[in-house]
């Protein structure tokens, strides 16, 4: 998830009109925090973090005030929390507050691009508020629709009605949620999710659907993402110079996706395509130094220079340098591997050699010439190497780039430096 919570949810939302809470930024002053709890009564005060964190709220991150004094203590406390996922440690960057909305009803709504239904797809449901997997299934409305017409208002209420939701809230969210599919569609998301809408009373025994919490993923090779004019810092995938410096780099051709995973590994994967990514993570685990995707096809000068970052960052330390990808349709293999060639060779003269095994994994156009050209320059550098084509399994693959590292650890490294006279 590239961006959550509603200090830029909020500015979303404000194009397309929809009902949101109120919310003040980190920079916000005492005065008009006063003011704020002044207006509703009381105010949440959370932490901002890049991305998604898991629930800040299960892990006690979320504050509650009622006056200026509480609210300012709950604010020193979180400005700069950390949040531990896992093994991924997040650190807060600042506060927002955000007044609280009452409601009678919560509701969860999404849209997405479904592959199941090669169509957009709204998910809805009128028991809101946690997560979407904790809900039953006969309560959850799943409605793929037609993207040329967009989200009509009849979508919304027939799914509501199938769903037996109170009739109070059915009018306006009929009336609210389609206003969603216009920030959806034009501006290059991939998902938007709000949950919670709360449900407030409003005039006349009416009910207001107020956005709570927004959590959007973009495609960022799409231009019109462009039109949101969001600070660049959010679609880096963490804080480390590497990360930030591959996501400099991100044009309208090639995918520069890039995530550390483990910064002591001991395989560096150069991998191609979501599929390739999410099995080479799985299988290589704590070995695999970085996640990443550089897949679409790049031309020729943004794959050296993505090549030239992670040899320069991580090469020293790596037993593997490890290719892989499925079989591409449109990605020119030639251009690809002759730019992480030109990367390791001009590494080398640079900075002298260095043990490696390299290991590529790869099927597509001129896949022979550019698996020529990168062995011909492993066999200038004495570097071992092994070459699999379209027609290798790629887990088999991934396998023996694993095997390969153990190797290496196991004594291998060191008959690599002695070939290559370094230290190994």
């Amino acid at each position: 998830m590239q961006l959550t919570g509603m200090r830029f949810g909020a500015q979303l939302l404000s194009y397309v009109d929809f009902p949101r809470s109120e919310i003040l930024g980190p920079e916000a002053t005492d005065s008009e925090i006063q003011a704020l709890i002044a207006k509703h009564g009381e105010v949440l005060i959370k932490p901002i973090f890049r991305g998604g964190v898991g629930k800040k709220g299960k892990a006690g991150l979320i504050g509650r005030a009622t006056d200026l004094e509480s609210a300012l203590r709950e604010k020193e406390r979180l400005y700069f929390a950390e949040h531990r996922v896992g093994r991924y440690v997040a650190k807060a960057t600042g506060v927002t507050f955000e007044a609280v909305v009452p409601a009678t009803d919560e509701v969860y709504f999404s849209l997405s691009d479904s592959t199941k239904y090669r169509a957009p797809v709204a998910t809805l449901s009128h028991r809101g508020g946690v997560d979407i997997e904790e809900v039953d299934a006969t309560d959850i409305a799943v409605v793929p629709f037609e993207a040329l017409t967009g989200l009509k208002a009849f979508v919304i209420a027939n799914a509501l009605n199938d769903l037996k939701a109170p009739p109070p809230i059915i009018s306006p969210l009929v009336q609210n949620l389609p206003k969603l599919w216009d920030l959806f569609h034009n501006y290059g998301m991939k998902l938007l999710e709000l949950n919670p809408i709360r449900m407030m009373p409003g005039p006349n025994e009416r009910r207001i659907p107020v956005a709570c919490d927004f959590k959007a993923e973009f495609d960022q090779d799409d231009p019109r993402v462009a039109r949101l004019k969001l600070p660049p810092y959010l679609f880096a995938a963490g804080y480390s110079a590497f990360e930030q410096e591959v996501n400099e780099l991100r044009t309208y051709q090639g995918q520069s996706d890039v995530y550390v995973i483990n910064p002591d590994g001991d395989i560096l994967p150069l991998t191609f395509g979501g599929g390739a990514n999410s099995l080479v993570t799985e299988l290589l685990g704590d070995d695999a130094i970085i996640s990443s995707d550089f897949g679409g096809n790049p031309p020729y000068a943004k794959m050296r220079a993505v090549a030239e970052i992670c040899i320069r960052h991580y090469l020293r330390q790596s037993n593997v340098l490890f290719v892989i990808g499925g079989k591409a349709n449109n990605t020119d293999i030639f251009t690809t591997f002759r730019a992480i060639a030109d990367a390791l060779r001009d590494d080398f003269s640079k900075r002298g050699p260095t043990p490696l095994y390299v290991i590529a994994g790869r099927g597509g156009p001129n896949v022979v010439s550019g698996m020529g050209v990168l062995r011909d320059t492993c066999e200038s550098l004495g570097l071992p190497y092994r070459f699999f084509g379209f027609d290798s399994e790629m887990s088999a693959v991934v396998e023996h780039a694993r095997l390969a590292n153990e190797w290496m650890k196991g004594g291998g490294r060191a008959q690599v430096a002695r070939l290559l006279g370094v230290d190994a």
